[in-house]
């Protein structure tokens, strides 16, 4: 900052400049003076480059700071869709005082590594709600996988299949999504006959949209408290995220 504040000055003694005895007599051209004031910018920046890197530092800092204010907008405009919409599977304590909502994919890899994480925290907190908001991106495996997911769900056994889903080592085809179906207790023809109900297709475009609402466009992104967390985390971030809206939910009870 005392580096940009000293080119500032710089500049302003510059134009403050009385013009010479030969410009006296005339206006002053306009485009010498750019070119002046240019000249000077230039040899102080050749001479002071750092001046360039605190300059980049204050312009992705006030860019992130922009980025998380639009995020928490656009949380609070989309809290029922994100945390309380009927569709959406719920692990945890459905009463639970802080809610984790993760946009996957389950054909990503970034989001196997953040289900240690998530699953971990299930396993610690028993305040915790998670909201899985399947957000297939990666084709048509991922749009059967996530259709199959929900239709899971009427069966009670969504937990069960996500995770099988979520920890198995090989790559998802769909012989194995229905294989790990039957594996998880499923039963296969109902889970069939369920994935074509058009309701779910109309709401995976809904979330799909609620997605773009909020600037996501890749997995895993994880919604927790106003704050919305791009990418895989590992568990310790995962605590101190909800540690922090935990905190400041209670604030906002008093």
């Amino acid at each position: 900052m005392r580096m940009m504040t000293m080119l500032a000055a710089v500049i302003a003694v510059s134009i403050m400049m009385p013009a010479p005895e030969s410009r006296a007599q005339s206006a002053p051209d306009p485009n010498l003076d750019r070119k002046a004031v240019g000249e000077i910018v230039r040899e102080y920046l050749l001479e002071n480059p750092e001046v360039l890197e605190e300059a980049m530092q204050i312009l992705r800092q006030r860019r992130e700071e922009e980025r998380l204010s639009r995020a928490r907008a656009a949380i609070a405009e989309n809290d029922r869709a994100l945390r309380a919409h009927p569709l959406s599977p719920v692990s945890g304590n459905p009463e639970g005082d802080v809610t984790v909502v993760e946009f996957f994919d389950y054909r990503c890899s970034y989001c196997k590594r953040a289900f240690p994480a998530v699953m971990a925290l299930l396993e610690s907190d028993d305040r915790v709600r998670v909201v899985w908001k399947e957000f297939p991106i990666l084709g048509p495996v991922s749009d059967l996988a996530a259709v199959a997911a929900m239709a899971a769900d009427r069966q009670g056994l969504y937990h069960d299949f996500h995770v099988a889903m979520m920890g198995t080592g090989e790559k998802l085809t769909e012989e194995g999504i229905f294989g790990l179906a039957a594996a998880v207790g499923l039963d296969v023809e109902r889970l069939r006959r369920d994935m074509g109900d058009p309701a779910t297709a109309a709401y995976l475009e809904e979330t799909r949209r609620l997605a773009g609402a909020l600037g996501i466009s890749g997995t895993p992104a994880f919604v927790i408290g106003d704050s919305l967390v791009p990418g895989a985390i590992d568990d310790i971030q995962m605590k101190e995220l909800v540690a922090a809206a935990r905190a400041d939910g209670n604030r906002r009870d008093r």
